[in-house]
Formats: C-alpha cells, sequence, structure tokens
C-alpha cells in the first residue's frame, strides 16, 4: 500500500504543487486548509487516493480533528508536509502586534500542532518524514518582514532540534528554504507594485528576481521535486537540514 500524506496549506501556491506532485506518485493525500472550496476542487481534479479536510493549524483541537478524519480514510499520516504560511509586510516599527501574533500562530505554533500530532504515529510505525516549507528568510534577514523572519527561523530551528530526537527512531525531519516562488501570493505583490508605483511589471519583477542569481523565479514544481526527494527512501539519511531552493542566492 502507498504512503499516507498529509499536506497543510494544500489548497494553493506551493501546498497545491507538492500534493499534486505526491498524488501523481501513488501516495495517498489529505489535503488540509482553512477554505473548503480550493481544496474539494484540487481533490476532484487528482481523484481517488485523494481527500479533502477542512482544518486550520491555529486551533489545537481542530487540526486533531483533521488528523483524525485523514487516519479513518488513508490510515496514520507517514509523512507530513508543513505548507500553511503566512507572511504581513510592514517596517517593524510599524508592525502591528496582532499580525506579529497572528504570523508566529500560523508559521511557528501551526507547524508545533501538526508535527507534534504526526510524530505519534511515526514514532510507533518507526518511519516518517517530516517536511517543514520554511524559506531563504530562515537563513537570512529580509526587510519589511521581520515578523516572517523571526517565524521561518524559529521553524527552522524546531526542525533541527527535533531531527536529533528522533534520529535512531526512522523519521526524518528536514526543512526546505526556497527563495522567492512563482505563486498568486507573488503575482499579487507585483501587480500592486505596478499600480502603486507606476513601475513596469518588469521592473516590479526585478526585486524578486535580483536576490537569484539565475535571474528568476522559483517553480512551484522545483520545490515539490525536493520535497518528493525528502520523502523518499533515498534520503533516509537526509534529516535536520535546510535545504535552500533559490538559485544559488545564499551560496
Amino acid at each position: 500500500m502507498s504512503r499516507h500524506a498529509l499536506v497543510t496549506g494544500a489548497g494553493s501556491g506551493i501546498g497545491e504543487a507538492i500534493s499534486r506532485q505526491l498524488h501523481a506518485e501513488g501516495y495517498r493525500i489529505t489535503l488540509v486548509g482553512r477554505r473548503h472550496e480550493p481544496l474539494a476542487a484540487l481533490s476532484a481534479s487528482l481523484g481517488e487516493n485523494s481527500h479533502a479536510v477542512t482544518g486550520d493549524v491555529t486551533d489545537r483541537v481542530g487540526i486533531a480533528s483533521a488528523f483524525g478524519a485523514a487516519k479513518e480514510n488513508f490510515g496514520d499520516v507517514e509523512i507530513l508536509v508543513n505548507s500553511a504560511g503566512m507572511a504581513p509586510t510592514a517596517p517593524f516599527h510599524r508592525l502591528d502586534f496582532t499580525d506579529w501574533q497572528r504570523t508566529m500562530d500560523v508559521n511557528v505554533n501551526g507547524v508545533f500542532h501538526c508535527m507534534q500530532i504526526a510524530l505519534d504515529a511515526m514514532l510507533r510505525a518507526s518511519w516518517g518524514r517530516v517536511i517543514n516549507i520554511a524559506s531563504v528568510a530562515s537563513l537570512q534577514g529580509f526587510p519589511y518582514v521581520s515578523g516572517y523572519c523571526a517565524s521561518k527561523h524559529a521553524v527552522l530551528g524546531l526542525t533541527r532540534a527535533v531531527a536529533l530526537e528522533v534520529a535512531t527512531q526512522g523519521v526524518t525531519v528536514n526543512a526546505i528554504c526556497p527563495g522567492y516562488v512563482d505563486t498568486g501570493i507573488v503575482r499579487t505583490a507585483i501587480a500592486n507594485i505596478v499600480s502603486k508605483t507606476g513601475r513596469t511589471e518588469e521592473d516590479a519583477m526585478q526585486h524578486f528576481t535580483e536576490s537569484n542569481p539565475q535571474g528568476r523565479l522559483i517553480e512551484a514544481s522545483e520545490v515539490a521535486s525536493a520535497v518528493s526527494w525528502l520523502c523518499s527512501d533515498g534520503a533516509a539519511s537526509v534529516t535536520g537540514q535546510a535545504v535552500a531552493i533559490d538559485g544559488g542566492g545564499t551560496a
């Protein structure tokens, strides 16, 4: 029987690409997110061996219920991909504390909840894969996203610590750290820059590509391919790592 993977933030962007990749490779996929409509549409597109479950990673009781529904459909979760996240922007001195708290709740506490729930079954089975979608902002600072940077640094620290705790128990824990990825969020940000500054789309795009020595946005499918590799038996010795997908930007 194929492995069972649960992906949070599965309804769009990187999470959707990961879900599509793993499903195409034969995994049974539980799609988790706050909004039912995109999850249901994705599940309908994927067909058999996919199931949509609504859940908010910041709600411990609710997300535990989502894991319960996942187990009822496909058995214990063997692969966890934490892809849910948010990235509000503001100068630090103007950053609203409510936005700071929400960012930490989604990006850090959400990962904590899902990892803690999933690890129980993984440790009993002596096999598991936890893959946290972090960011190059886990590895360096960026202006105007201090909350996001702090949260992604925390995710990487959590990844490394837990990887060491479970290293002898058949479970690997890794973080993938992409640069700017070509998703709806980035495309919307580009459109906003164009509308607010009068710059051309090409100039606005440069804001997101200049940190990548390859001079381009990362494709969500490239992140999904890295996730696929980390799920494989061939990556059994890879744990506690920050896998940067950034065209060499952090070299």
